[in-house]
């Protein structure tokens, strides 16, 4: 009988372990498609000073942050201080995506521009 326990237990684990990479695989998969969506018209061409993905220059103050902030300012929007505009509409602009969505943009983004 311990035998079998001992094997479910393992099983379990082994399951667990396979169920967080794929998760986090498809957080990526999401977070690219996403940002193709929605993000690439402000930050391909960097209109209004959005930082271009890949620009590690421009991505490096915004990375210190950290990705919690940066998701907060890309979930509610975001002002650049002393502007008279938004930099970041809250969503890009299309308020039907989810939190999480808008989060694993971010964090694609973040990945690609490090």
């Amino acid at each position: 009988m311990s035998r079998f326990i001992s094997t479910a237990i393992c099983a379990l684990f082994v399951c667990t372990i396979c169920t967080s990479v794929a998760s986090a695989a498809g957080n990526a998969v999401t977070g690219k498609a996403v940002y193709d969506a929605n993000c690439t018209t402000c930050h391909t061409a960097g209109i209004g000073g959005t930082p271009k993905l890949g620009d590690k220059a421009a991505w490096a103050p915004r990375i210190k942050q950290g990705e919690a902030v940066l998701t907060t300012h890309a979930i509610k929007g975001f002002k650049t201080p002393g502007s008279t505009g938004m930099a970041m509409m809250p969503k890009a602009g299309k308020p039907a995506l989810s939190d999480q969505a808008i989060g694993d943009a971010v964090a694609y983004m973040v990945k690609s521009s490090k």
